[in-house]
Formats: C-alpha cells, sequence, structure tokens
C-alpha cells in the first residue's frame, strides 16, 4: 500500500526546521545552510551538484532512502518560494531548469497558479487544498509509488496533525538557533503514534525514524 513518507527533514537542537526571517534569497533564513552541512557532505548531496566524492555511511544511506519509490512529492508553498506576497508569475522554484524531483509536486497555496513543467519530468501543480485532498491526488499522480513530503514546517506539522504521515526521517543537526519555526510545536503524544528509534550519524548528527502503528483496523484491511 503507498505511503507518505517525511525524509531528510533537519531540525537544530532546540527543534527548529528553518531559521527566522525568512527571504527569497535566504529561504531558511537566519539559519542559513547550516541545518543541511551533513547532507551536502554525503555522495548523494555532492551528486544533486554534479560533483564527484562524499561520504558513504549512515547518511548517505537514509538521505538516498529519500528518492527511492517515490511517485510524487507534496511540498507548502513555503519551500517553493518563501518570498513575501504571492508567488510571482517569473518564478520556477529554487532548483534550477532541471529540479531533482522528476515526478510530479503539488505546492500547496492560496493562490491560483498554472501548472509549471519543467526538464526531466518535474510539473508543479498548485493547488489549495486540504492535507486529505492533497494527499489523495498525490496517490493517483504517483501511479502506485509513495508520495514524499516536503515541507516547510508547517505542512509538516499539518500532515502530522492530521495523521496522514507514514513515515518520518528526521536530523537532528547540533547547532542552537534559537528563533525561527519548530517542527515539534503541538505534537504532544506523537510517540503513541509512532514506533521511534534513534541512529546516530557520521557527522554529529542524530537521525530520527519513525514509523506509524498500525491499528487494528488497519491490521484486518
Amino acid at each position: 500500500m503507498p505511503r507518505l513518507r517525511l525524509h531528510s527533514f533537519s531540525i537544530s537542537l532546540d527543534g527548529f526546521g528553518t531559521g527566522d526571517g525568512l527571504t527569497a534569497e535566504e529561504p531558511f533564513g537566519h539559519a542559513g545552510q547550516r541545518l543541511h552541512q551533513w547532507m551536502f557532505a554525503t555522495a548523494m548531496g555532492r551528486r544533486m551538484f554534479g560533483l564527484d566524492g562524499g561520504t558513504t555511511g549512515v547518511d548517505n544511506e537514509l538521505a538516498e532512502q529519500a528518492w527511492q519509490g517515490i511517485g510524487a512529492e507534496i511540498m507548502g508553498r513555503r519551500k517553493f518560494y518563501t518570498g513575501p506576497g504571492p508567488i510571482p508569475e517569473d518564478w520556477n522554484g529554487f532548483w534550477g531548469p532541471n529540479p531533482p524531483f522528476h515526478t510530479p509536486v503539488i505546492v500547496l497555496t492560496h493562490q491560483p497558479h498554472e501548472p509549471l513543467t519543467m526538464e526531466g519530468g518535474t510539473t508543479f501543480h498548485f493547488r489549495d487544498s486540504t492535507p486529505a485532498e492533497a494527499l489523495r491526488e498525490a496517490f493517483e499522480l504517483a501511479g502506485g509509488l509513495d508520495v514524499r513530503l516536503g515541507g516547510g514546517v508547517s505542512t509538516v506539522r499539518e500532515f502530522l496533525d492530521a495523521d496522514l504521515v507514514d513515515e518520518f526521517h528526521v536530523v537532528v543537526v547540533p547547532i542552537v538557533l534559537g528563533r525561527g519555526q519548530r517542527l515539534w510545536d503541538g505534537q504532544e503524544g506523537l510517540e503513541s503514534r509512532f514506533d521511534i528509534r534513534m541512529v546516530p550519524g557520521d557527522d554529529g548528527v542524530t537521525h530520527l525514524l519513525g514509523t506509524r502503528r498500525r491499528s487494528s483496523s488497519d491490521a484486518g484491511a
């Protein structure tokens, strides 16, 4: 059965998934790229930028899983565009002409926007949908494969609140941001819904891996 999966979502020691003061030029605000240095050091991360080398240990193995068996992605408007106001008509995202997704991507936004087809098989579909509605469409677009939940912070929380996330991979990075957007706010009792294990990483990070517990109704399905 297809699943909704969150992968490689980095947070600080104090729980912030992004910094303060997000702009189109600084999509993570005052955090800069500090939350993601662990991934840039991996072979997968370097390959995304057309570079050779990189680490091949636990960090890389878990980062690679984000791209395996995925047929569509859901992301919030803040991942596609972090500037103020409506999404500019000439804005094509942060990833250049050939984004790394290579699948349909649903962007959750209240602003109407025509579909945006890019190189490599990525098409952005802009929807003013609830999490449940977006996930139903994403599963249809994914053609039997899993759907990746791409963030940002508020979008992840909305899908957790709606109990739609089947698996999550959160990376705790050893920095303190002090301000920004916290991932776990309002998520009391999350451990009662997920089996969670902690895996030490290669570069001082800790990987939190959560799998949603099956209910009796799920087991009988």
